[in-house]
């Protein structure tokens, strides 16, 4: 693997939570441990942005964002790991990656508790957090929904972790048949190996949404769900995946600390996980 580009997006307007504006300090805290020469930033507008009649909340300063982020992944050399940030911070970086690859050899896996699925008509939000691997699916508004090469299939994608599903979510997922790998599956790497294996993908793309590990492990999250996995497991299973597949880039997404000192006790297993991401590989069994 070359080495990783860092690319820092403290977006929060995609956030629907209370402490949206923490996920700007998460994404500070984290900054403060990566490689300075490696690592770059968007500069994530202060407006909360307007919905413009889309359905989603702050939809003007999530496109600015976007094209933004795409500037900035144009000049970058691959893989690129973004530093969110709500799990909207990498659309552009997952968009990026997909594009930039022959078709259907790119699997997506989205290690998160939500399966982040919803439209504009299931989403009993409007947060658009909830909403991007829809829109990473092509269906979104214009600005934010994939288009072209940029669009993933859903043939392509494995929700890793994933325990909270909203209504409209689990008919989603049962309709089109995806991949879902529950923190039951985590036991052993390998199972996780065997369900990229199956989407036929010989490179993946690795979003981390810190709400996949169990709520005792990590304080700094907006939306904690129990029965989550650990950062053991978590760690072993992106390097197991890293073993068998090309990284073509990451993200690690809501970290939303209470203050300075919460986000010094959360930072080890962060780092931790970055480490899986971006450092050399163990024998994983």
């Amino acid at each position: 693997m070359s080495p990783a580009s860092f690319l820092v997006i403290p977006q929060w307007q995609g956030s629907g939570s209370s402490r949206a504006m923490r996920l700007i300090d998460g994404a500070d805290a984290i900054r403060g441990d990566l490689p300075t020469t490696a690592t770059h930033s968007v500069a994530v507008p202060a407006a909360a942005g307007e919905a413009l009649g889309t359905g989603v909340l702050r939809y003007s300063s999530l496109t600015l964002v976007r094209e933004l982020a795409e500037a900035e992944l144009a000049v970058l050399e691959a893989p690129v790991v973004t530093i969110g940030g709500d799990c909207a911070a990498d659309l552009a970086s997952v968009q990026h990656a997909v594009a930039s690859h022959p078709a259907g050899s790119v699997a997506v896996v989205w290690f998160d508790a939500h399966g982040d699925l919803n439209n504009v008509s299931t989403s009993p939000s409007g947060a658009f957090h909830g909403m991007v691997v829809r829109a990473l699916l092509g269906d979104g508004p214009d600005g934010l929904a994939a288009t072209g090469p940029a669009r993933l299939h859903h043939e392509q994608l494995v929700l890793a972790g994933t325990r909270a599903l909203d209504d409209g979510e689990s008919a989603f997922v049962d309709r089109v048949g995806i991949r879902l790998v529950g923190p039951d599956g985590f036991d052993d790497p390998q199972t996780l190996v065997a369900a990229v294996e199956a989407t036929g993908a010989s490179a993946v793309y690795l979003h981390v949404d810190l709400d996949v590990l169990d709520p005792s492990a990590v304080d700094g999250i907006g939306f904690p769900e129990p029965f989550g996995v650990s950062p053991e497991q978590l760690s072993d299973a992106i390097r197991a995946l890293r073993a068998r597949f090309e990284l073509v880039g990451a993200a690690i997404t809501e970290f939303a600390p209470e203050s300075p000192e919460a986000a010094g006790r959360d930072l080890p297993v962060i780092l931790r996980v970055l480490g899986a991401l971006t450092g050399p590989l163990r024998d994983v069994g």
